[in-house]
C-alpha cells in the first residue's frame, strides 16, 4: 500500500516492447536504494514489481492490462515519473489510501496559476465522476491531492509549490494524460449498497 507522498521524480531510460508487454527502465536512486526482486514501487501511482536493480536504476515489466487502462504506455525514454516505494508499518501516514491500481486516465483540462499556487482542471470519465468529492481524496498520477471542487466530468486541484517542482504535475501540460485512483473506500461502499457499477447493480 501507498499514500500518494511522492519520494522522488525518476526518469524513464529504456522501454522495451514485449509484444503483449513493455519493460521499462527507471532511474530512481532514493527509491532503488534497498530495493529487491519482487519488491513494489510505485511508478506515475502505477504498482510495479521490480524484476531487477542496478547502478540507482531498476526494471519493471507492464502487462497490456495495464499499459491500456493507465498512461504508462505513453511514456518514453526521458518521461519523468513519480516514484514511491510502499509504506512501511511505522512509516508515517502522510496522504491517504493509495493502492496503485489505477481506474482510468484523466486529461489536464486547464492551468491557472497564482502567485504561490496553482489551479488545475482535470477532466475524467464520467464512471469515475461519481467517486469523486469536493474535498475529498484523490490520487493524480500516484499524488495524494485534495479535491477542490467535483464536477460532472472534470475536478480542480489546487497544487502548492513541492507538488508543483518535485513531481510530474508541474510539469503537465493541457492535453496530457495523468493516471487516477480514485478512494477505494468509496468503490467499497458502493458494492456494499449495491447502488452501481462496483456493487454489480445496473
Amino acid at each position: 500500500m501507498f499514500t500518494g507522498i511522492v519520494e522522488e521524480l525518476g526518469e524513464v531510460t529504456a522501454v522495451e516492447d514485449l509484444g503483449d508487454a513493455s519493460r521499462f527502465r527507471l532511474r530512481g536512486p532514493l527509491v532503488t536504494e534497498g530495493a529487491r526482486h519482487g519488491d513494489s514501487i510505485a511508478v506515475n501511482g502505477v504498482c510495479l514489481t521490480v524484476v531487477d536493480t542496478a547502478d540507482g536504476q531498476f526494471t519493471a515489466d507492464v502487462m497490456a492490462e495495464t499499459l491500456r487502462r493507465s498512461s504508462l504506455g505513453a511514456l518514453t525514454t526521458g518521461s519523468r515519473v513519480n516514484l514511491e516505494r510502499p509504506m512501511t508499518a511505522d512509516g508515517r501516514f502522510g496522504g491517504h489510501i493509495v493502492q496503485g491500481h489505477v481506474d482510468g486516465t484523466g486529461t489536464i483540462a486547464g492551468r491557472t496559476r497564482s502567485e504561490h499556487w496553482e489551479l488545475v482542471r482535470i477532466s475524467l470519465p464520467e464512471e469515475l465522476a461519481r467517486y469523486v468529492v469536493e474535498k475529498g481524496s484523490i490520487t493524480v498520477d500516484g499524488v495524494s491531492l485534495t479535491v477542490v471542487e467535483a464536477g460532472a466530468d472534470d475536478f480542480t486541484v489546487s497544487l502548492i509549490p513541492t507538488t508543483l517542482a518535485l513531481t510530474t504535475l508541474g510539469l503537465k501540460q493541457p492535453g496530457d494524460p495523468v493516471n487516477l485512483e480514485v478512494d477505494v473506500i468509496a468503490k467499497y461502499v458502493e458494492r456494499l449498497l449495491g447502488t452501481g457499477p462496483a456493487g454489480g447493480a445496473r
